[in-house]
């Protein structure tokens, strides 16, 4: 039995918890680098894939997915596009202000499952590297738990990239292979010019023993999906995050329901397998 001293109090899903505005640095035009810790300086505990919701007194709450790996201890980042109230709000925060986070909330990609020991094809276009970051991390950190590592990457333009520090070092790596393009290029590029799905004929992948995670905005998905469907990889292989006009996080308004499925319990990361009939997803 435990005692009544001992025994840790359940947390509240509904109940936003303070955290602090250790870092925030514009990545783009329209996006934002946040880096947090929880004021009562426990780790969040999530994992990758998984998001919270940030919330602004006075003005509201939004759901965002978390960037960094929970290799990364002691701190959370998040990278926010400023398309609305509170994201809006976020991008005029600077480090010392706090904010309200409830969370994680959703699944994850199965790093710690069905992901080991294979090969990991990562595909990511736009702002849909800022969730599979933490899983790229993820493997990284973990490096011999796994087998090749493929990151394949897409924007519109070079402007619009992120995180090209890092880029670099994954580049660089001699056991990871590294593509990026973008679908226009200027003067000063030199690299890959074309949608992502240009870079998939390129990748060398043994269908059966590889996991292939896609991330990125709605009309990539059936492309890539096609073009992954062609080099023999099964719907069960494949991992897709998707996003929906999330509200509560824990299922109970309804806002991101497809047909019985809830974006926010259910997803955001789903196994295409799962959900290749539900047409609406995708």
């Amino acid at each position: 039995m435990i005692s009544s001293n001992t025994a840790q109090p359940m947390k509240d899903i509904y109940l936003p918890e303070p955290a602090d505005v250790l870092k925030a640095s514009p990545m783009t035009a329209l996006e934002m680098f946040f880096e947090f810790r929880l004021a009562s300086g426990r780790e969040l505990g999530h994992m990758p894939g998984q998001f919270v919701e940030v919330s602004i007194p006075g003005i509201g709450e939004a759901p965002i997915s978390i960037s960094s790996s929970p290799t990364q201890k002691g701190s959370f980042q998040m990278v926010v596009r400023k398309v609305g109230n509170v994201s809006g709000a976020m991008h005029a925060l600077s480090a010392g202000r706090q904010v309200g986070i409830r969370g994680p909330f959703g699944t994850h990609f199965p790093v710690d499952g069905e992901m080991k020991g294979k090969d990991i094809l990562f595909i990511c276009g736009g702002i849909g590297l800022v969730p599979v970051r933490s899983a790229i991390n993820y493997v990284l950190d973990h490096r011999d738990d796994y087998g090749h590592v493929t990151i394949l990457f897409g924007t519109k333009t070079p402007a619009d990239r992120l995180f090209t520090d890092e880029m670099q070092r994954w580049a660089s790596a001699k056991d990871v292979t590294f593509m990026e393009t973008v679908d226009r290029g200027d003067d000063a590029w030199k690299g890959n010019v074309g949608v992502i799905t240009t870079l998939i004929p390129k990748v060398r992948l043994d269908p059966a023993r590889t996991v292939a995670v896609v991330c990125g905005p709605p009309i990539m998905y059936k492309f890539v999906i096609l073009e992954l469907d062609k080099v023999g990889l099964k719907a069960d292989r494949m991992y897709v995050s998707l996003e929906r006009h999330m509200k509560c996080g824990v299922g109970k308004c309804g806002h991101c329901q497809v047909n019985g499925l809830y974006a926010c319990q259910d997803g955001a990361v789903f196994k295409y397998s799962d959900i290749a009939s539900v047409r609406e997803a995708i």
